[in-house]
């Protein structure tokens, strides 16, 4: 369970994980030590999976990005364990969920071009057997956030 201190961590790391623990403590408003032992619990309690750099894609050269609508005949788990494997080895899908309703599966591809994708897709479609593949050109970012809202826990 996690307290006020806990999420007030929590949310300090997801603006800037960069932070120090003294820095860290300092805007919360604790001492280094029991600090960095509340960041040291949540890492091992697996509340802190990582951190990370977040690059912005369009400067490395990865300005398409691609919401592909896949469904399937096949529901078996055989099956999804190896489609698991399949589209979670491919670098270009950045998020895989299996969904409800009229989709099976929805991907989150980016790539470098609509012929990047091109590519992406012949690869997806010779290696498994889909259904129907939708995929949805995003035409503008308007919000991106890895902060989860704990505000509203």
């Amino acid at each position: 369970m996690l307290d006020r201190l806990d999420t007030q961590i929590l949310e300090a790391l997801q603006q800037d994980a960069t932070l120090s623990v003294a820095q860290l403590g300092e805007r919360i408003g604790l001492s280094s030590t029991p600090c960095w032992k509340r960041v040291k619990r949540l890492e091992e309690e697996g509340f802190i999976e990582g951190r990370v750099a977040l690059v912005n894609r369009k400067k490395v050269g990865l300005p398409v990005t691609v919401f592909v609508s896949i469904r399937t005949s096949h529901h078996d788990e055989k099956w999804l364990q190896r489609f698991a494997a399949l589209v979670s080895a491919m670098p270009e899908v950045q998020e895989f969920h299996r969904m409800s309703g009229d989709v099976d599966y929805l991907l989150k591809v980016v790539t470098t071009s609509i012929e990047g994708y091109d590519r992406f897709y012949k690869k997806l479609i010779a290696q498994a057997e889909l259904q129907g593949v939708s995929s949805a050109f995003s035409m503008e970012q308007i919000k991106s956030s890895t902060v989860l809202p704990l505000s509203i826990v």
